[in-house]
């Protein structure tokens, strides 16, 4: 009798103890940007960006460097969301992605990149120019902490 009082116990410890966590929760920004990218086997481009996190809106700037299939030029203007950040910090640095796309005259494009910190930044949106790219890219996102603004 004893031995299932112990172990009652032990359960509805373990419950409560569960019950009282609370987990990390990571939070999800909205970002846009507008990159420029031009190349011939080697791309490269650069932009600016706003990441809205918090309820502030924080200007980064992009540059970026492709090798593979690259040929022409664009300008890229993408929406979407910035997920997994757990500090402002997160956000910034190197990113890789692996992505195709096409753009005549006006397109759209669509990208995922994720950094060593977790964060997973998904992005679609116009394309205009004329390109044709399936490549391996490197991106580098700089935050710029002290010009936000509200939200």
């Amino acid at each position: 009798m004893r031995k299932h009082l112990t172990c009652w116990t032990a359960i509805l410890a373990l419950a409560a103890s569960i019950g009282l966590a609370t987990p990390s929760v990571a939070i999800t920004g909205t970002v846009r940007v507008t990159m420029a990218k031009a190349g011939l086997v080697v791309g490269a481009g650069g932009g600016r960006g706003t990441l809205t996190f918090r309820h502030r809106n924080y200007p980064f700037t992009v540059q970026g460097l492709s090798l593979g299939l690259t040929a022409g030029a664009s300008i890229n203007k993408l929406v979407g969301r910035a997920d997994y950040i757990n500090e402002l910090s997160d956000f910034s640095g190197s990113y890789s992605v692996v992505g195709a796309g096409a753009a005549v005259a006006g397109g759209v494009g669509a990208v995922q990149l994720k950094n060593n910190k977790g964060v997973i930044i998904t992005l679609q949106g116009a394309k205009g120019g004329l390109e044709v790219s399936a490549n391996i890219t490197r991106v580098v996102i700089k935050l710029d902490e002290s010009s936000s603004t509200p939200d």
